[in-house]
């Protein structure tokens, strides 16, 4: 019984917070709170990701051109994109 009624509590509390977070965007702007955990935890995490990315890439650079191949896919997905979403875009959209 008590596993019933925790399990009924948290999908209430779960239902609230995603009806909060759909309520600050229906302006079209992210809230306060999205900007802030972009800023302190997002952009970091990014920022560390296009680093390895880029390292991935220089380090796979030799055998892509030993094989033939042309490094722009691989440029694009282990370099170019998470760049962009580090540095190119609002703060506060994850999208």
């Amino acid at each position: 019984m008590l596993s019933v009624a925790l399990g009924a509590s948290l999908a209430l509390f779960s239902s609230i917070s995603t009806a909060d977070e759909y309520r600050d965007t229906l302006d079209g702007k992210p809230s306060a709170g999205a900007m802030a955990f972009d800023l302190v935890i997002v952009r970091p995490v990014s920022l560390v990701a296009t680093v390895i990315g880029t390292g991935l890439f220089v380090l796979s650079l030799p055998l892509s051109i030993i094989q033939g191949e042309r490094p722009s896919a691989p440029a694009q997905k282990l370099v170019v994109e998470p760049a962009k979403f580090t540095f190119d875009r609002p703060l506060g959209e994850m999208e």
